[in-house]
């Protein structure tokens, strides 16, 4: 059976505070539901304040819902100590938005490759793992010994996604991992993402506003607003024929990216 990362009537508020009133409780989730198998691209689309980042740290277990599960192949996690879960972060990885605000400056790559192995104690070849996911990413091993400042915004983005792959993980947590590279840059882990996708089996939930994007990678989307889903199901389908006035002002309101079909 495939591994599927699921979530289940995710609920989450917050207190929102003011000079002259009393707190009042907003809702960044409401009843959430979302499977995400091995194997599969997932994309997830929503305009600011639809609460992805919310929803992705609940799916990471940094943030504890006021209801519902979220699940990895049947098992439950919550958030809690680092040490009890490792087990988790070795299956779910995340892969930043900006891989120049995550990935040290004055470490090398090779270093930024080793820490997670080092800090959820996987066992093995540590020197092999380290290569094994650069080659993965489509990097040459003499990148190594270099540091994020002597590297490309794309080849930061590569370090990114081979720091996520080296605990060997079964799915992939991408939030806007495109958004501010160049059409080039962008196509290219496009591509790779894809690859990750179809050739070595990992699951990919790729947030993003880009729609163009999202229907190149991803046969299923997630359209999610104030907080809830208001549309999902075949991407080609979804963009073709929005039934939801919020999916309608989406594709409106955003730019369509020129790119060739994949073969």
């Amino acid at each position: 059976m495939s591994t599927v990362l699921t979530a289940q009537g995710l609920t989450h508020s917050y207190k929102q505070h003011g000079w002259f009133r009393r707190p009042q409780t907003k809702a960044s989730l409401k009843n959430v539901s979302l499977n995400v198998p091995a194997g599969s691209s997932i994309g997830l689309v929503g305009g600011s304040g639809a609460g992805k980042s919310t929803l992705l740290r609940a799916l990471l277990a940094l943030e504890k819902p006021d209801a519902g599960t979220v699940a990895i192949g049947g098992q439950h996690v919550k958030p809690g100590p680092a040490s009890k879960l490792r087990w988790y972060r070795r299956l779910v990885q995340y892969v930043p938005q900006n891989p120049a605000g995550s990935l040290n400056p004055a470490m090398t790559v090779r270093a930024l490759l080793l820490e997670p192995l080092r800090q959820l104690r996987i066992d093995g070849d540590h020197e092999h793992l380290v290569r094994s996911a650069l080659e993965r990413v489509s990097l040459e091993a003499c990148m190594l010994d270099r540091k994020p400042t002597e590297l490309s915004g794309g080849q930061n983005q590569r370090v990114a996604i081979a720091r996520a792959l080296t605990p060997g993980p079964r799915i992939l947590l991408a939030d806007e991992p495109v958004s501010g590279l160049d059409l080039p840059l962008r196509n290219s882990v496009l591509d790779l993402l894809h690859e990750l996708v179809s050739r070595d089996g990992l699951g990919l939930l790729f947030v993003s506003h880009d729609l163009a994007a999202v229907s190149l990678l991803c046969p299923e989307t997630i359209i999610l607003s104030a907080g809830h889903i208001v549309e999902q199901g075949p991407t080609a389908q979804l963009f073709a024929d929005p039934q939801h006035a919020h999916t309608r002002e989406l594709i409106a309101s955003i730019p369509t990216l020129e790119r060739a079909q994949r073969p």
